[in-house]
């Protein structure tokens, strides 16, 4: 502590004037840097929900050393949502730890439900993680060697879907925020049926049959109360799930979707709906009447034709006729018509036909070309010309 002040001491005897006009010399004042006292890692920098420490704790996160630093399976799970929720781009790269770290922390009955229960509020509150939940869900199912006598992880996960779905026709009539909440849950399902995948005995992969069955009853729901949001939300689902709903449905013989578009238009018809609503649903019956837009290919094996493939002249130009009627390659006559058009138009209406510029000289390149062409070339360029003339004819 004494070493500063003899600092400062012995500076200032270096520094002691010789004379007083030097003492005499009036100093110049500089102003104080004005120095900010908000670190570049405060809050206000951060988005609502993001924890900047999660990454160390996790990839510190161990066994031994209580996880890195987390009291509770609540408090750890609930980082790890959050920090999925705003960089989805790490699922990749960290489900696998996370899912390690769960094996050794989860080892109860009441664990595993508790950890069912903090992923399903987090898919069904947050905007936008109905998706990444559905994945985190599908992963955990195969990856949690737990399986308690209660249930395993997807077991669990399902009756706690039920437990919402038994009241759809009450959540439905509900208010504005029980009916918000409700939509939640039916697009989180919609995508749950999507992305969790069932292994069978013989190893293949299935969806979950149940869950087939819900969204029906879940459209119904939404039907039988033809509200704005209700039918919004049902919008959004068949745009979901529409495609691979039908399909499922088809394989078992029912045409149950052409029974869900019946209701829809009666709805279109009857229902005390905006107008934009009734934009929207009938946007969605074009939607399928077009197979979900889908387009379905020639097979590998089979060369595309006219007559195989109906998009065969799509991205075939329109040409006019001299009349101004419009022709494309699917036209009968269209050879016919090309050939009239390809002599009817001047290509190089600036030029002769030996390349010489009628505009005179002044172009650096076209000068320096002679006017006569070598013999030999020229004779074989009027033996082509010739021989195009004799094919066109024929």
């Amino acid at each position: 502590s004494e070493h500063p002040r003899q600092m400062v001491s012995s500076g200032s005897q270096l520094s002691a004037p010789d004379s007083g006009l030097e003492m005499a010399k009036p100093q110049v004042a500089v102003a104080p840097v004005v120095m900010s006292k908000l670190s570049v890692k405060a809050p206000e920098f951060y988005p609502s929900g993001y924890n900047q420490n999660f990454n160390q704790n996790f990839a510190d996160s161990s066994f031994e050393d209580g996880y890195g630093g987390y009291l509770t399976l609540a408090e750890y799970v609930q980082d790890f949502l959050n920090h999925l929720t705003e960089q989805p781009g790490c699922f990749e790269n960290e489900i696998e730890q996370f899912a390690e770290t769960l094996n050794g922390w989860v080892n109860t009955d009441e664990a595993l439900q508790e950890l069912v229960e903090l992923i399903y509020q987090q898919a069904t509150s947050v905007p936008n993680f109905s998706y990444m939940g559905a994945r985190l869900c599908n992963y955990l199912s195969h990856h949690l060697t737990i399986s308690p006598q209660s249930g395993n992880f997807r077991q669990l996960l399902l009756q706690r879907c039920r437990t919402e779905f038994e009241n759809r026709d009450e959540a439905a009539k509900g208010d504005e925020a029980t009916r918000k909440q409700f939509h939640a849950f039916v697009l989180f399902l919609g995508e749950l049926y999507l992305n969790l995948e069932i292994k069978g005995t013989k190893g293949q992969v299935t969806r979950a049959e149940i869950l087939q069955e819900g969204l029906r009853e879940l459209l119904n729901a939404l039907f039988s109360n033809p509200v704005d949001n209700n039918l919004i939300c049902a919008v959004k689902l068949l745009k979901l799930t529409g495609s691979v709903l039908e399909d499922a449905w088809k394989e078992k013989g029912k045409d149950d979707m052409s029974e869900v578009i019946q209701r829809i238009e009666n709805v279109v018809l009857d229902a005390n709906c905006s107008r934009d609503v009734k934009h929207m649903l009938l946007k969605l019956v074009e939607l399928r009447s077009s197979n979900w837009g889908r387009v379905l290919g020639t097979s590998s094996h089979t060369e595309a034709t006219p007559e195989n493939d109906p998009n065969y002249f799509m991205n075939e130009p329109t040409f006019y006729t001299s009349d101004g009627t419009p022709f494309t390659a699917a036209d009968p006559d269209y050879q016919e018509q090309y050939q009239e058009l390809l002599e009817r138009v001047d290509w190089f209406p600036d030029y002769e036909e030996n390349g010489t510029d009628f505009s005179g000289a002044g172009e650096p390149y076209f000068d320096d070309i002679d006017d006569e062409m070598d013999p030999e070339i020229e004779e074989a360029y009027e033996k082509f010309c010739q021989e195009s003339e004799h094919e066109r004819k024929q």
